[in-house]
């Protein structure tokens, strides 16, 4: 997606061809939105795919997650769609 690369094999994240440390969760999340870049994913679909157990849907742990992974690669990256999720962005 742009300067930013996903390496499943090895885990890794890169930025413009620096790796970009994540946590294990930060890292799914990323992932999620990377596979599907471009189109707008729900917060209750991360949920369920960064955190497979259930969570209450009204935690605000994805948006501490986004803000962590906003930080670490840019926060224009992930826009958020008012009302239905959030969007990688290609840049």
């Amino acid at each position: 997606c742009g300067d930013l690369r996903l390496d499943s094999h090895r885990g890794e994240v890169m930025l413009a061809g620096e790796p970009v440390r994540l946590t294990a969760q930060e890292y799914r999340l990323l992932a999620y939105l990377l596979h599907h870049a471009e189109r707008v994913v729900s917060r209750s679909e991360l949920l369920d795919h960064v955190y497979e157990r259930g969570l209450d849907p009204d935690s605000n742990v994805i948006d501490v997650l986004l803000g962590r992974v906003r930080r670490k690669i840019g926060a224009a990256r992930i826009e958020t769609v008012r009302g239905r999720g959030f969007r990688l962005i290609a840049t």
